[in-house]
């Protein structure tokens, strides 16, 4: 599992702002779609996009309209009573709602192995609750993957954060155990998105997650 990895390069895309890459995906998708990005619940905007090319979490084709490729890790944390935990909702920065229903899923970093992004993921989405331990050399007690559970499924389909433009998801799939989570439905802060990133004004600019809602339900529904 371990060889398993993101392999889009950071940084190597041709656009030098948001504004050019707008002016690339223009012509190249349905007007009425792109107009909604970021205006429409629950979608992203241009600067969201642009982050995620720039920071290889994300890549285009050349095509109309174009394709995007995103590496994604999914978590199913497993609870007692044959539970698994399900992302129910989020409240993004822009005030909106975006419906989720699904187990934790978190895009891929460029070079990064399925291990790491489990980490990370569970870090920046669940860290707020689980508490000061992690993060500080705990992780592996914290977060266990389940020995041979790692699945890999290709997915083609519309993606919701931007409309109109088609996506192709490499879902990398493990379960887990993860120590120090409520036994009910809970509510976390997201860790700032793109905190890294030297482009902070786009970051601003970009539609960002901030709070997460959870709940546990039977992993046969599933």
């Amino acid at each position: 599992m371990s060889s398993q990895t993101n392999p889009n390069p950071k940084h190597l895309h041709p656009f030098s702002n948001p504004q050019s890459l707008s002016d690339w995906l223009k012509p190249r998708l349905p007007s009425d779609s792109f107009a909604s990005w970021g205006v429409k619940p629950g979608t992203k905007n241009v600067h969201n996009l642009w982050l995620e090319l720039s920071e290889g979490e994300t890549s285009l084709d050349d095509s109309t309209p174009p394709l995007r490729t995103v590496h994604v890790v999914t978590l199913r944390i497993i609870g007692g009573d044959n539970r698994i935990l399900l992302e129910s909702h989020q409240e993004l920065s822009d005030g909106t709602v975006r419906q989720r229903c699904r187990p934790l899923s978190e895009k891929m970093k460029p070079g990064e192995t399925v291990e790491a992004a489990v980490s990370r993921a569970v870090k920046e989405e669940l860290g707020s609750i689980i508490g000061d331990n992690f993060g500080n050399g705990d992780e592996k007690n914290i977060v266990r993957i389940v020995p041979g559970s790692y699945r890999k499924k290709v997915e083609e389909r519309a993606s919701a954060s931007y409309p109109g433009l088609p996506a192709c998801y490499i879902l990398h799939t493990v379960d887990a155990w993860v120590d120090g989570l409520p036994d009910g439905e809970f509510c976390t802060q997201e860790a700032e998105e793109y905190k890294d990133c030297n482009e902070t004004t786009i970051a601003d600019m970009a539609v960002s997650v901030k709070k997460h809602y959870w709940k546990w339900i039977d992993s046969d529904s599933v």
